[in-house]
């Protein structure tokens, strides 16, 4: 049985979306998922899963939230083992005298065709920063997320993709939770 963490867009942000989270884990257990738990309001879940095809989780997910709560909400799903690496590859987190506050971490759907990677290489916004690897992206705002260009939607229009942003300190939570649900 694989750990995953899921992580819904657009959930509880401004009075839309709105989603309990005692419905949501309830949700996830009625579809045959184990070991559920939420962390925070914004659509953060760890669970416990025998399938192995994460992008068919989170269609799944996606499709029992529109039937339950008739809200269509996009989930990406990273595998726990998979989310420990991605925190360890974080080019910013070494930087001397960061604020991890202030690090942030953009999931990407798919990988972007290279075409669309190019049109984002060499742009800057500072004193914000990132770094794109793979499906992730590591962002550096000194001045918070709220301020930056940076956003959910900066990706997702220059890349094509669906995109969600969590902070460094939620993530280490998220992998917290989920080595205790092993």
């Amino acid at each position: 049985m694989n750990t995953y963490i899921s992580i819904l867009r657009g959930i509880n942000v401004s009075g839309k979306n709105m989603i309990k989270m005692d419905a949501l884990r309830a949700m996830y257990i009625s579809i045959g998922f184990h070991n559920v738990t939420t962390y925070i309001q914004s659509g953060n879940v760890v669970f416990r899963s025998d399938q192995t095809d994460a992008e068919a989780l989170g269609q799944l997910i996606s499709n029992a939230i529109e039937e339950r709560f008739e809200l269509q909400i996009p989930v990406l799903i990273r595998e726990w083992s998979e989310l420990k690496t991605i925190l360890s590859l974080n080019p910013f987190i070494n930087v001397d005298g960061e604020d991890i506050s202030k690090l942030h971490i953009t999931f990407l759907s798919d990988l972007s065709e290279e075409s669309r990677l190019k049109t984002i290489t060499g742009l800057s916004y500072p004193p914000d920063e990132f770094s794109v690897i793979g499906k992730t992206v590591y962002l550096r705002c000194p001045n918070g997320y709220g301020n930056t260009k940076l956003s959910n939607s900066f990706f997702e229009n220059k890349l094509k993709v669906r995109a969600t942003t969590r902070n460094l300190r939620t993530l280490n939570e998220l992998v917290r939770i989920g080595e205790l649900s092993i």
